[in-house]
């Protein structure tokens, strides 16, 4: 399984200030629209998100939402502080991986992303790091 760093998620009370910041001071720009998650908007699991880039990492600006957990029913919650994320190209062999490491993992499915199924979990330190694979959704 392979792993490929893809954004990195940043939590604000402020996401306009925040992409301002991004765009005017670090000049990242706008990504193309086919490369951005589709937002599963029905479950109401992720609010306003802007999207910026460098042309090789997306950064996702989100509102910080420390009751993410209690309406997701996850564990782990990826709004909170923020997140780093990388994609991989086989998911239920990076979950066995996970499971072989006792690593413990709340599995978001295609629940906030539709298309991507999601894993999030801590590291050493409680930082969360997600790790996700484009899927079918048909």
């Amino acid at each position: 399984m392979k792993l490929k760093l893809h954004h990195i998620n940043l939590c604000s009370t402020n996401v306009g200030a925040m992409d301002t910041f991004y765009r005017d001071i670090l000049l990242l720009g706008d990504e193309d629209p086919a490369a951005l998650p589709p937002l599963n908007q029905e479950k109401g699991l992720v609010g306003d998100v802007s999207f910026v880039t460098d042309g090789d990492i997306q950064m996702h600006l989100t509102p910080r939402d420390v009751l993410n957990s209690f309406r997701s029913g996850q564990v782990v919650n990826p709004l909170e502080r923020g997140h780093i994320a990388y994609r991989t190209d086989d998911i239920k062999g990076f979950m066995a991986h996970l499971d072989a490491q006792g690593v413990p993992y709340s599995d978001w499915g295609s629940n906030a992303v539709k298309g991507w199924h999601q894993v999030f979990f801590y590291d050493p330190d409680g930082n969360v790091i997600e790790v996700h694979q484009i899927v079918d959704t048909d």
